[in-house]
């Protein structure tokens, strides 16, 4: 499906896409844009005062004083310095900011929440929440804004930091002390489970249902993670009004794919709604997307087909009752969450409006259902694929794929498809020591490992994860137009090897220990992988204590580990700062059984070594796809490595990270990507219209509004991820 050079832009318009887009967002338009919510149900906002554009995330503006007649005219209206970057430690700020009435609210680098004046990047107020003391903050992609009608209750901002929901006054960004406790409600709790042994924060926002604050949650995803339940509150009171338990309980659909002590199994957890809710507030019918169990590279303490792990949920917002799912990965081996909230809009097909709602994946798919039966709305194909290697686990026998839309990422990496198949594979990001001794090319490198594509088990001789673990798709998500049902998606194209290996053995309890719970992120070695730190060197650097304090509480985008007892974090400080012969418990070695017995050896990027992808360009792409055919519409390369002087390849693409916001002026913003910049296309043909640099990279997702009779586009300029610097910048464009 995809070529060996760039992309060529093909127009696949139907005759029902051609009428949409004449009296919907046509090239240039200034007019009127009533007409675009003439196309069905969903409701959509003129105000940004919703993460991703509004309840349904279709990342839609019906704003058009922006236009593709004028866009190449943008020019830097506002900055706004953050502030909560510390020397040394590399931040990132992924938020998708809101806007109400004249503020601009979002959070900095320390994620730390502020007010703005939206016409002047002016402050207004600032909130540092009570727990800012601690060390793992997490990251906050969004917020959530409530208010009543009448103004008989003060408007209020949802925010997470820690593992605290808290309630923001939006005139003052004082805590509402009627909320919870004293303004905020601890998410450990209503679990089940110790709450003293848990870590659950809120990264993505949730949704609101009238009264009601429905939400998801991170948790980790080693041994010992929360469950993720999916839970309602009262937004008045932080009163919890009801739960989804995504591990099933006796009598539960979905129990008998589990064992059946998993749902009170404090080594099960996960299957949790991360990355945030999609709303349909006609039909009172929330969408959640879930993740894998945890552990999630191998499932032998969780063997069955873990329902409701990696499936859409669609629940009556009023109860929580299940009214339908479907799972995309059964008994996930692989980390495939759901990456992104789901879509709602409306499709045609055979000349019927559908309601309609669309999930992509990080594997590169997507997935169309009607959001009010499950049904899907394009054919869907179960395969047999390969059992797993490893001892005490069970790969579900079959998968299902759909067959149209077809990938927007590549599926599978042989020879051919290598970039520079002759030059030296960089080893340091995904193999351990032992295999770092000898030069190795690229393409022999790819000869050690199975690549067959998607569903092949992880295994100690290691598995090519194409496209990687961060997509395909990410959490920036697609964006919908609702007058035309056309999809956008970004994608990462990107190999990653994966390998697993057999805890304890000769190694000491701490080096196990780190194995399991440190390796997924850090590297097999501990070597770090781009903005993760490297782990191998910390004496000198890292005292007992600072170790202690982040594997218990976590540190910025680190969940904690407070299921660990004692000894074993004392067992990990001793092996990470290399003390275990002066040890009072001595240099024992990893006697005992774990209950996880394989972790991961080798993670991450497969480049070769001036650090490009093996894969042929383009490494990031724009899609455009017709959901009422499944066709697409056109194919960019998105973002270019300017360091690549290849007379073959003038667009490379890169990686990226955030999503488009698409608009009725049909301009499509994006930032996303490793060069540091934003960018302008033409939504009917992918041309460029316009870019710009930013301070640092903008991994984020836009937001458009307007202020006092004037459109803005700003973008949270973080960076901080791939290598890049940090920044704690918000930058606004308009016209001049």
């Amino acid at each position: 499906m995809f070529e060996n050079k760039l992309f060529k832009v093909i127009p696949l318009f139907s005759l029902l896409f051609l009428v949409c887009v004449e009296w919907g967002c046509s090239p240039g338009k200034g007019g009127e844009t009533s007409s675009s919510l003439e196309r069905g149900s969903t409701p959509f906002h003129e105000r940004w005062e919703h993460y991703l554009g509004d309840p349904g995330r279709s990342h839609y503006a019906t704003f058009n004083q922006i236009n593709t007649a004028n866009v190449h005219q943008l020019e830097v209206a506002w900055t706004y310095q953050s502030g909560g970057m510390k020397e040394g430690r590399n931040s990132q700020i992924q938020a998708n900011p809101l806007i109400i009435d004249d503020k601009l609210i979002s959070v900095n680098a320390a994620n730390h929440l502020f007010a703005i004046n939206n016409s002047t990047g002016e402050t207004v107020w600032e909130f540092i929440p009570p727990s800012a003391d601690q060390s793992g903050l997490g990251l906050s992609r969004g917020l959530s804004f409530w208010r009543t009608k009448d103004n008989k209750d003060k408007s209020r901002i949802f925010y997470g930091s820690g593992p605290n929901l808290f309630a923001v006054d939006v005139e003052n960004g004082e805590l509402i002390k009627s909320f919870g406790e004293n303004g905020s409600i601890d998410l450990r709790e209503n679990l089940g489970r110790d709450p003293e042994k848990l870590t659950v924060v809120l990264t993505t926002p949730g949704a609101i249902y009238k009264d009601t604050y429905i939400i998801g949650s991170r948790t980790g995803e080693s041994p010992g993670a929360a469950p993720g339940d999916i839970r309602a509150y009262d937004v008045r009171s932080g009163e919890l009004r009801w739960a989804f338990k995504t591990i099933p309980e006796p009598g539960d659909v979905g129990y008998d794919t589990w064992p059946e002590d998993a749902y009170q199994n404090e080594n099960i957890g996960g299957a949790n709604s991360w990355a945030g809710l999609a709303m349909d507030l006609e039909n009172g019918i929330v969408y959640a997307p879930t993740g894998s169990a945890a552990f999630d590279w191998y499932g032998g303490d969780r063997i069955g087909d873990n329902l409701f792990a990696n499936s859409l949920l669609a629940l009556n917002a009023e109860t929580g009752e299940r009214i339908w799912h479907f799972q995309f990965v059964k008994h996930d081996l692989w980390d495939r969450d759901l990456p992104a909230p789901p879509n709602l809009l409306e499709v045609v097909k055979d000349g019927e409006m559908i309601p309609a709602v669309a999930q992509v994946t990080k594997s590169g798919h997507v997935f169309v259902f009607n959001r009010l039966t499950g049904e899907s709305l394009f054919p869907l194909e179960e395969k047999a694929y390969p059992a797993t290697k490893l001892t005490g686990d069970q790969a579900s026998a079959t998968q299902v794929l759909p067959l149209k839309p077809e990938p927007f990422a590549r599926q599978r990496l042989k020879e051919d498809g290598l970039y520079a198949p002759d030059q030296p594979a960089f080893v340091d990001d995904f193999l351990d020591k032992s295999q770092n001794d000898t030069p190795i090319t690229v393409k022999e490198k790819l000869a050690t490992v199975t690549s067959e594509g998607q569903f092949v088990p992880i295994d100690t001789k290691g598995v090519m994860l194409y496209p990687g673990a961060d997509g395909g798709a990410e959490w920036g998500g697609a964006a919908v137009d609702p007058t035309t049902g056309i999809m956008y998606v970004n994608s990462n194209e990107m190999a990653w090897i994966v390998r697993m290996s057999e805890v304890g053995g000769d190694g000491s309890q701490g080096e196990a220990l780190t194995q399991i719970h440190c390796a997924r992120c850090h590297g097999g070695s501990l070597q770090g992988l781009g903005a993760i730190p490297n782990l191998q060197e910390l004496e000198g650097k890292l005292s007992a204590a600072d170790i202690q304090s982040i594997v218990k509480n976590g540190k910025g985008a680190m969940p904690g580990m407070p299921n660990l007892k004692e000894e074993e974090v004392g067992a990990m400080i001793d092996f990470l700062l290399k003390t275990e012969l002066e040890s009072e418990t001595g240099d024992h070695r990893a006697e005992q059984n774990f209950d996880t017995p394989y972790a991961i050896t080798g993670f991450g990027r497969f480049k070769d070594n001036r650090g490009y992808p093996v894969v042929k360009p383009p490494w990031g792409t724009l899609n455009a796809i017709d959901l009422n055919t499944g066709e697409y519409v056109w194919r960019v390369p998105l973002g270019h490595e300017e360091s690549l002087k290849d007379p073959e390849v003038p667009v490379s693409g890169t990686e990226n990270y955030g999503g488009p916001v698409v608009t009725a002026g049909g301009v499509l913003f994006i930032a996303a990507t490793k060069d540091e910049k934003i960018r302008a296309f033409h939504m009917d043909t992918g041309e460029k219209l316009w870019e710009a640099d930013l301070p640092a990279g903008g991994y984020a997702t836009p937001a458009t509004y307007t202020s006092e009779g004037k459109q803005y586009v700003v973008i949270a300029c973080g960076g901080g991820k791939m290598g890049t610097k940090s920044g704690d910048q918000y930058v606004a464009f308009a016209l001049p």
